[in-house]
């Protein structure tokens, strides 16, 4: 298993490394805790505040573990104009997993759209959307 260490060593001569820290750190743990982000502030020569700070700003970090899976729904406009708002009911009428809205995931001619994990998944319809809610 991996650790914050090995996670700060892969790092360590980048420039720029907190954000792809974070985002290494989010996907082995699923979210960034407390302590992770006062090991990270430590190794960075920065404030538990300034950590924080960004993994407060940005909404792919979570401070404490989802305990479903999450599917990230695009909702922005190109994908409304392609009908994902057929799609949110759908969403709504089931709790096995967690629907996010993100916007826009850059798939507009294909859309609607959702991303589970890193693999995005396009051109959905009531049918397809539903199956993808079943198999995860």
């Amino acid at each position: 298993m991996v650790s914050i260490a090995d996670i700060l060593a892969e790092h360590k001569d980048r420039e720029g490394p907190l954000l792809p820290i974070l985002h290494d750190v989010q996907k082995a743990f699923g979210h960034v805790s407390e302590d992770a982000m006062r090991e990270i502030a430590s190794a960075l020569n920065l404030t538990r505040a300034e950590v924080y700070g960004v993994v407060s700003f940005y909404h792919d970090f979570r401070k404490e573990a989802e305990a479903r899976p999450v599917l990230k729904l695009c909702r922005a406009e190109a994908c409304k104009a392609r009908g994902v708002e057929a799609l949110v009911p759908i969403a709504d009428n089931q709790s096995r997993v967690k629907v996010e809205a993100i916007y826009c995931l850059g798939l507009c001619a294909v859309g609607p759209s959702a991303m589970v994990g890193d693999t995005v998944h396009a051109r959905l319809d009531g049918a397809k959307f539903k199956t993808l809610l079943e198999a995860m």
